[in-house]
C-alpha cells in the first residue's frame, strides 16, 4: 500500500486547441483542496492529511522540450512512488504516461472525458491536447484503454478508435454501460469536462449532457484493480465560478487516492 501519494503540478496549456488558462489549474486545485469548508477525509474512510505530499509544480521550458521533461518527471515519480498529475491541458497525458510507463510494469488506463482526444494531429499538432492517446496507443504506452464519457467524436477519431482499439463508453449508451473491470492496474486519467457543465464551469470546453460528480465517483469506486498514477486535467480557473470547478476537481483527486490506498497501489 502506498504510504505517501506525490502530487505533482503540470502547468503546460500551449497545447490547448481553444483557451489557455489550465496552466493554472494545479494551484487552484491544491488551494481547494486545502479549503476550509471541507476536510481531507476520504469517503473511502481514510485521512488523506497525513498521505499527500505536495511536490509543487514543475517548471517547464515551452515546446517539445517541455513534452520531454514531463515524461522524465513522470519516470522519476513512479520509481519514487504512486504519483497524482494535476494539469494543465490534456496534452500532458501523453508524456506522463510515456514516463510513467519506464517505471512500473503493464498498465492500462481508465480515461475520463467529453471528448475522445484521439485524433491523428490536431490542426496539425501531434501534441495537441486533443491527440494524446493516439500518440499512447502508437507507442504501446499501455495494455487497453477504455474511454467514458465520451459525447462528442468526429469521424477522424471514429476511424482511429477502430484502428487502435480503444474502448468508448459513450454518454448516449449511458444505462447500458457495464460495470468495468480491469486484470491489470490501472492509470487514471480524469479530464473534468466529463462532467456536465452544471457542474464544472470552469473548464475551456463546455460539453453539455455529462455526468454527474456523483456518477463519475461511482466509477472510480467501483475499481477492481491498482492504481499506477492518476491525472486529474483542464481546470481552466479563468472560467470558474466562485470556486466550484477547483473544489469539483479537488474531490476527484481526492477519490482518487482513497481508492489508491483501498486498492493497495
Amino acid at each position: 500500500m502506498a504510504s505517501k501519494i506525490e502530487l505533482i503540478g503540470v502547468p503546460l496549456d500551449e497545447n490547448s486547441s481553444y483557451l489557455r488558462g489550465a496552466a493554472a489549474g494545479p494551484a487552484a486545485m491544491v488551494e481547494a483542496l486545502h479549503c476550509d469548508s471541507a476536510n481531507l477525509w476520504t469517503e473511502t474512510g481514510f485521512d488523506m492529511a497525513p498521505v499527500l505530499l505536495d511536490k509543487g509544480s514543475l517548471t517547464l521550458p515551452d515546446g517539445e522540450a517541455a513534452i520531454r521533461a514531463i515524461e522524465e518527471a513522470a519516470t522519476e515519480a513512479g520509481r519514487s512512488g504512486t504519483p497524482i498529475f494535476l494539469g494543465g491541458d490534456h496534452s500532458v497525458t501523453y508524456p506522463l504516461v510515456k514516463g510513467l510507463r519506464r517505471a512500473v510494469d503493464d498498465f492500462a488506463i481508465l480515461h475520463f472525458d467529453a471528448h475522445p482526444d484521439c485524433y491523428e494531429a490536431f490542426e496539425g499538432n501531434p501534441y495537441s491536447h486533443a491527440s494524446p492517446f493516439t500518440r499512447i496507443m502508437e507507442d504501446g504506452c499501455c495494455t487497453r484503454l477504455v474511454s467514458v464519457g465520451i459525447r462528442t467524436a468526429s469521424g477522424e477519431q471514429r476511424d482511429v478508435r477502430e484502428r487502435l482499439g480503444i474502448e468508448w463508453l459513450e454518454m448516449k449508451d449511458r444505462a447500458a454501460w457495464p460495470r468495468l473491470s480491469f486484470d491489470t492496474p490501472v492509470y487514471v486519467s480524469f479530464d473534468l469536462d466529463v462532467l456536465d457543465p452544471a457542474f464544472v464551469p470552469g473548464v475551456s470546453h463546455h460539453e453539455p449532457g455529462g455526468m454527474s460528480v456523483r456518477e463519475a465517483l461511482d466509477i472510480l469506486h467501483a475499481l477492481d484493480a491498482p492504481i499506477v498514477g492518476a491525472d486529474v486535467v483542464e481546470l481552466n480557473p479563468s472560467r470558474d465560478v466562485n470556486g466550484v470547478t477547483a473544489m469539483v476537481a479537488a474531490k476527484i483527486l481526492r477519490e482518487i487516492a482513497g481508492v489508491m490506498l483501498r486498492n493497495g497501489s
